[in-house]
């Protein structure tokens, strides 16, 4: 049997952000956050013909929905998992396995790391933030 990886799981508030899909839109967006001070800490986009949803982890969530909500921009707020884990093979199929034991969907996941760091980012949306921490309290 594989060692598991040690994780630091921790809740975090996710927007999602609901853009045009048009040349811009991202920049602008982005551009505003860094005028207020927020750093965006994961990113995430998934396309369709006439708008992008533009899912994201920033250092203050409370702070951007009310700027974007005062800019125009659809936001809504989610909770999600911030995992960080040994950047390996396997990592990934480990904690989707054990969340899938204890009966938990993973609904979306992104990650982020650079190939050479130690350690990666996973930011992944489970049907139940609770019994997924749960499931993958010892791993």
């Amino acid at each position: 049997m594989k060692p598991h990886p040690k994780l630091a799981i921790e809740v975090a508030t996710q927007l999602a952000v609901f853009l045009a899909n048009r040349p811009g839109a991202l920049a602008r967006v982005c551009e505003a956050l860094a005028k207020a001070g927020i750093n965006i800490n994961a990113l995430a986009t998934s396309d369709t013909v006439d708008h992008t949803v533009l899912r994201m982890v920033v250092s203050d969530p409370t702070k951007a929905l009310m700027l974007l909500g005062e800019a125009g921009v659809l936001a809504l707020e989610t909770e999600v998992l911030m995992i960080e884990t040994a950047n390996e093979p396997g990592v990934l199929a480990q904690i989707a396995e054990r969340l899938a034991d204890a009966d938990v969907n993973i609904e979306y996941v992104y990650l982020a790391g650079d190939r050479r760091a130690e350690k990666g980012l996973i930011v992944l949306r489970p049907s139940d933030i609770e019994k997924a921490q749960g499931a993958l309290r010892d791993l």
